[in-house]
């Protein structure tokens, strides 16, 4: 009998081994999400991303290949624009985002409404829910779910680690700074200023920037009087970057704005909204900017 060559042995085997690889079964695996709730997950080559966070940290970590859609507020990086959108993530549909066909659903715990996160959940979909409270300490908690979802923990970590590294060099370079009132602006419509308060994003990052919320006796985004505003003296303005955006000059010649001493400085800063606010991988950049800008005579 001819004997068999030694390649041929060796192709044998290798394509034994495909084989067996390619039947054999996925195995599933448990990870408790940021609700508390156990999810079970199996294929991961198709995800849909609620949440400009969310979407930022996948793609941090390296995995964003595996992103098929996502929500409107997810914008960064660049190349997620071209993605299909499911519409804003506080005003989700149950069919718009299933039609997506994701095996999984990673989502901001601030996604909604209630019912239709209630209804997901019921689909048979794996729905994760990452961590929504706008702090620096929550952003660690971000990454290490994502990073532990998608089996890559070791990234996850390095990730975090090089985020509090920078923002703890930045919190060294303000040091003792004066910490300027600051007043941050969500929206002017007809007159009416929707301003952020305590326990808001706006509110930590201006913290985080070396700056003091000049109106902090309330929680959340809400409506402020002109009178309140005026009595708070802010130094500087700080709005988020709009089509048909109003300058410092038109900001500042009109009340309750032309009253208080950002207007003699006309210290107004606009900044990308989902950069500025987001709480993921580019927050200590968007830090470090924003305090550049309040504070111009530090070298940070």
């Amino acid at each position: 009998m001819r004997s068999v060559s030694r390649r041929r042995l060796l192709s044998a085997g290798a394509a034994a081994v495909f084989t067996l690889s390619a039947s054999a079964p996925l195995i599933a695996r448990n990870v408790k999400d940021a609700a508390g709730d156990d999810v079970t997950l199996g294929k991961l080559d198709r995800i849909l991303s609620i949440g400009g966070d969310v979407t930022e940290i996948i793609h941090e970590l390296g995995e964003g290949r595996r992103v098929i859609a996502t929500d409107t507020t997810s914008t960064f990086p660049p190349a997620v624009l071209a993605l299909p959108k499911v519409g804003y993530m506080r005003a989700l549909s149950t069919e718009g985002v299933l039609a997506q066909s994701p095996d999984l659903i990673l989502a901001s715990a601030g996604s909604g409404p209630p019912e239709v996160v209630a209804a997901l959940k019921q689909s048979g979909v794996p729905i994760a829910l990452v961590d929504y409270n706008p702090t620096a300490e929550a952003i660690g908690r971000k990454i290490a779910l994502i990073a532990e979802i998608l089996d890559v923990k070791e990234k996850g970590t390095s990730l975090t680690r090089s985020i509090e590294a920078e923002l703890a060099a930045l919190k060294a370079a303000l040091g003792h700074a004066p910490r300027p009132r600051t007043l941050f602006v969500l929206s002017l419509i007809g007159g009416r200023i929707m301003a952020a308060g305590a326990k808001s994003s706006a509110n930590e990052i201006i913290t985080l920037a070396g700056g003091t919320n000049a109106v902090a006796d309330f929680n959340g985004f809400k409506p402020a009087s002109a009178e309140a505003i005026i009595a708070a003296q802010p130094e500087a303005v700080v709005m988020m970057e709009r089509e048909g955006d109003i300058g410092a000059d038109e900001l500042f010649a009109q009340e309750p704005f032309s009253k208080i001493p950002a207007a003699r400085t006309r210290k107004l800063i606009r900044m990308d909204g989902s950069y500025l606010l987001g709480f993921g991988p580019r927050t200590p950049s968007a830090a470090r900017e924003l305090a550049k800008a309040l504070h111009p005579g530090l070298a940070l």
